[in-house]
């Protein structure tokens, strides 16, 4: 399904990055494209990444796009047969969050050798928050007694985990840890409350 709107600016640039994937790119678009709805496009970060089980090796694609009201996420992963679908197939699952649900934009940049002042970040990971997936994290609880044996319970963090993307310059290419950084920064300045 082809977008109404025209394939210059952002709409062609991610148009043209999903087919350089050469990862079924009608899929991919598809479901992207649908999810966007025809809103503008601001930016966009496509990541390719092989995912490994047992003997295979299985491709997924996550495309996160921001419009100026919504963050669209896309995921496109390859199947083998199964029960219900004999054929290999494809899955694209997308969500499109409202920017005024993010509630945060979490930035983390790697600095190989920082005494040596500024440099190009050799990772970069994004996690974006809006209070639809959680994760709790316990350990047993203690007291600073050594001499204690009393069971203290447990004692936890609980972190807002709704979407988390890692590159790194290692695996990916500098250039796709700048984009990624770029696309943060895009989303930080539309989210600011």
């Amino acid at each position: 399904m082809r977008s109404k709107t025209s394939d210059s600016g952002p709409i062609g640039d991610l148009r043209r990055a999903i087919e350089h994937t050469g990862y079924y790119p009608e899929v991919v678009s598809d479901g992207v494209f649908s999810a966007v709805g025809g809103e503008e496009l601001l930016a966009f970060f496509l990541h390719h990444e092989p995912t490994f089980d047992r003997d295979e090796v299985r491709r997924h694609l996550t495309v996160a796009a921001l419009t100026p009201s919504r963050l669209v996420l896309a995921h496109t992963d390859e199947h083998p047969g199964d029960d219900l679908l004999p054929d290999p197939y494809t899955s694209t699952s997308t969500e499109a969050v409202s920017l005024s649900s993010i509630r945060s934009v979490v930035v983390t940049r790697m600095i190989a050798n920082p005494t040596s002042g500024p440099s190009t970040p050799a990772e970069a990971v994004l996690t974006v928050g809006w209070g639809g997936v959680s994760r709790i994290d316990l350990e047993p609880a203690g007291c600073s007694d050594p001499e204690c044996d009393a069971d203290h319970g447990y004692t936890g963090v609980l972190a807002g985990d709704d979407f988390s993307l890692r590159v790194s310059a290692a695996a990916d290419g500098g250039e796709a840890v700048a984009r990624l950084l770029g696309f943060a920064e895009s989303l930080s300045s539309l989210t600011r409350g």
